[in-house]
């Protein structure tokens, strides 16, 4: 009778400890689902859900960002520590940080940034991506973070200092850049060079000869190697790309034109677009932005 009572007295502790082992189970499963939920895996504002492709990057852990490594300011790679550093990298930072997630840096040019992003290879671009009617009907972009101007940069011993001067010359651009298109509107406006056979949507570098020609190469140090080697008469790009190749020697001839807007670009119609636009208007809004632009000596 003893032996009976003292099993019943052991399976009921038994069963207390298991009950309590599997509550403590129970707690720890809520905790970690509970820091999903806070994380930006919803909007919190309005408790939505993420989106499929916004949940896929925060599942992965990582987001993927094409970025400049080449431009002082915006993105630019250390050499020696493969650091990045810039405006661009920090939004990038931010963006992650809003996602709950790492952030992965791929080196992109003007020619390859799109070809990553539209195969899925990145998640985003920020990398002096210029926002214009044309790109928005491929991709998405969010409100501008940084309006640049496009201007030329020359060799002193050119004695090249205007628009003007530029008649017949060849001039280097980035593969897939606008600079091209936008000097030879600005001649045209200038009176310069005639407008008859231009058109903004069909214009190619490769092919425009009237009152100017132009050379397109992969990156800037390249086209940068060729000014001073006398390849090329002149170098065309966003003023605040040129300002790391403008040493001794070289000038900006006397003219700004072309404002070039620059939003992070996603996949159209992707969830992340949304959260990328909410960031860039919540840095704005705060003061960020301005802040990191001087900082970074864009202002």
């Amino acid at each position: 009778m003893k032996r009976k009572i003292l099993s019943i007295v052991f399976a009921g502790i038994m069963s207390l400890m298991l009950v309590a082992c599997g509550g403590e189970s129970t707690g720890e499963t809520s905790e970690t689902s509970s820091d999903a939920t806070a994380s930006p895996a919803s909007d919190s504002s309005s408790g939505e859900s993420a989106s499929e492709d916004v949940q896929a990057i925060i599942d992965r852990g990582v987001l993927k960002v094409g970025v400049k490594n080449a431009v002082m300011g915006f993105g630019f790679e250390d050499p020696l520590t493969g650091e990045y550093s810039g405006l661009e990298i920090e939004l990038a930072k931010a963006l992650a940080d809003k996602l709950g997630v790492e952030v992965e840096f791929t080196a992109v040019t003007a020619a390859t940034r799109t070809e990553l992003l539209d195969s899925g290879d990145i998640d985003c671009v920020l990398a002096t991506f210029t926002i214009t009617d044309e790109r928005k009907e491929s991709w998405d972009f969010t409100t501008p973070y940084y309006t640049d101007h496009v201007t030329v940069l020359v060799e002193d011993a050119k004695g090249i200092k205007t628009l003007d001067d530029l008649m017949d010359k060849k001039v280097g651009v980035s593969s897939g850049s606008t600079s091209a298109k936008s000097l030879v509107k600005a001649m045209i406006e200038k009176g310069l060079i005639s407008g008859d056979g231009f058109d903004e949507e069909s214009f190619d570098p490769a092919t425009w000869t009237t009152g100017i020609k132009f050379q397109q190469y992969d990156d800037y140090p390249t086209i940068s190697t060729a000014l001073s080697a006398g390849e090329i008469d002149a170098f065309c790009v966003d003023k605040s790309i040129l300002a790391i190749y403008k040493t001794e020697g070289r000038s900006y001839i006397d003219a700004e034109f072309a404002p070039q807007e620059y939003g992070i670009a996603t996949t159209k119609g992707s969830g992340l677009s949304k959260t990328a636009e909410e960031l860039i208007t919540e840095k704005i809004a705060d003061g960020t932005i301005d802040k990191l632009i001087s900082e970074n000596g864009l202002d």
